[in-house]
Formats: C-alpha cells, structure tokens, sequence
C-alpha cells in the first residue's frame, strides 16, 4: 500500500467497527474495548454524543478505503493563554499491521493542521506511562512532554 494514498476524513457511525478495530490493538485497548457483531451500542452513543458538540470529532485515515488510523480530535476553548483554544487529541492509533511506513507521522500532521484551522494555540494529548513506544513516537514528532497529568478513575 501507497502512504501517500493515505486520505484523512471525519469519521461516520459507519467508520465504529473499524476505530475500535484499531483501538483493540493495543494493549491497554485490548482490556477496555468489546469488538462484537453487531458492536455494543454504547459505541453509537458516545459517537452521537461526540457528533452533537461542536469541535469534537473522530478523524479516520484510509487507503483505499481501509481505515488504518484513527484519532479523536477535540477543540477546547479557554480563558487561559490570553483566551486561547487547545487541541486535545486522544485514541491515536495505527494499524499494527501498518507500522513503521510514516502513517504516524501523517497523522500527527493532519491533527496539527487541524488545530491551525482551528486557531488553537497549542496541540495536546495524553499518554499511558506503561507505553514506551509511543513516548518515543510523539518526541520524534515534535511533541514535548512538558506538563505532568493526574487523573482519577471515577467508575
């Protein structure tokens, strides 16, 4: 396959399967997500609830019509920074099939050229500290680990 066939899009319900495909792919997605036929219904859900706010939207990548990435792609506005937007990306993923052939590297461009349109000052996201490899991934792509993220698991 072509990378240079590789065409972004924003991603329909009809595109799920396939992002959770790819979700399920890695090894902390391989304990949280469910690939079923049909696919649960609280995939739908939360893609309708994405699709009903502004700014939020899975981005798929294709080549000849098979998703081979995906990411969440989500502007935040602020008040902080002068009053300025952030992109927040999340669930990047590349088909492990596909690996090593800048599918990445593609990816992280069009999530920064989205942000540009979007005239966010900053482009974010978060990582596992258990993933390495995608540490490495993102400071090979221009990205610096410069803040420290807490979370809390409220289930």
């Amino acid at each position: 396959m072509m990378t240079d066939e590789l065409q972004f899009k924003i991603a329909c319900a009809e595109d799920l399967p396939e992002i959770v495909r790819l979700l399920i792919q890695d090894q902390l997605g391989s304990t949280r997500e469910v690939l079923t036929d049909p696919l649960p219904q609280v995939y739908l859900e939360a893609f309708e609830a994405m699709e009903s706010q502004p700014g939020n939207d899975y981005i798929v990548g294709a080549i000849n019509d098979r998703i081979v990435c995906c990411y969440q792609f989500t502007v935040i506005h602020g008040i902080s920074r002068s009053g300025s937007s952030r992109a927040q990306i999340e669930g990047v993923r590349v088909d492990s099939s596909m690996r090593g052939q800048n599918i990445g590297k593609r990816l992280m461009a069009d999530a920064i050229e989205r942000a540009q349109a979007n005239r966010c000052q900053l482009l974010q996201l978060t990582t596992d500290k258990s993933r390495p490899d995608a540490h490495r991934f993102y400071e090979g792509a221009g990205l610096t680990a410069s803040h420290i993220g807490y979370k809390v698991d409220i289930t």
